[in-house]
């Protein structure tokens, strides 16, 4: 039960964290990153990968949420 849904929840994750880069991607933040300078360019980082993080714990734990509802 436990292995299902860490599966569940790295492969969401995955597809959650990718979506979140293909919108960084078509607005341009990628670009941002490599024009930035110095210091802002670890920023840039940060928030770059905060931000992926974030669509991957998003995805991941929307099906777990999902995943629970469809069990019950």
């Amino acid at each position: 039960m436990m292995v299902a849904t860490m599966k569940v929840f790295v492969w969401w994750f995955v597809v959650g964290s990718l979506m979140a880069l293909a919108v960084i991607m078509l607005q341009g933040g990628i670009r941002e990153v490599m024009q930035a300078q110095g210091s802002v360019w670890e920023l840039k980082l940060v928030e770059l990968f905060t931000t992926i993080m974030g669509g991957g714990l998003l995805g991941g734990c929307l099906a777990l949420i999902l995943d629970r509802i469809k069990k019950a």
